[in-house]
């Protein structure tokens, strides 16, 4: 993710994390209205915090945590400004990838791009995006994405963060 967030052609902000955890191994990538895509984030850190207490377990899994965020966005379609991406890693299904577009529909999907910057690099992503790629390629691959999407975009910019989620560790970057 860039972290960019303008309010017209104002920029407010520089240096914003764009990128959420919501439950253990489980994180969200917004785009959109801040305040309405960080008020997505919170009540489903509350709901999947309260539900992974319920169950016992340290966090939910990936599936559980996209279709909150789609049930929060789809409820509230008629005023929100929200496009998300819920992504993480579950002891049951793996590492998965969910997008929550405007209006609250909910897809899985191998990966996903969002956010103004998106539009300018549908290209390179159908060009080099792969199944099956190493963590050191994935890395590559969205650093590069996202630069590029900054390069074009008047909205993008500031930094690239990077979540990478796999069973055995969470580890977020940023790039300058």
């Amino acid at each position: 993710a860039d972290s960019r967030t303008s309010s017209g052609n104002y920029v407010a902000n520089k240096v914003a994390d764009k990128i959420t955890k919501v439950c253990d191994k489980v994180y969200l990538c917004r785009s959109g209205s801040a305040a309405h895509t960080q008020a997505v984030a919170g009540y489903a850190n509350l709901y999947l915090n309260q539900h992974a207490i319920e169950l016992g377990e340290k966090g939910v899994c990936v599936r559980s945590a996209a279709n909150i965020v789609k049930e929060i966005a789809y409820t509230n379609k008629q005023w929100m400004n929200a496009g998300m991406i819920v992504a993480g890693w579950d002891k049951n299904e793996g590492g998965q990838v969910f997008v929550v577009p405007m209006g609250g529909t909910l897809m899985e999907v191998p990966f996903a791009v969002g956010g103004s910057g998106s539009i300018y690099i549908n290209a390179f992503v159908d060009k080099n995006w792969k199944p099956k790629m190493t963590k050191s390629e994935c890395k590559a691959f969205v650093r590069k994405a996202v630069s590029l999407a900054i390069s074009r975009d008047g909205s993008s910019g500031g930094v690239i963060r990077t979540v990478t989620v796999d069973k055995d560790e969470q580890v977020k970057e940023f790039l300058p």
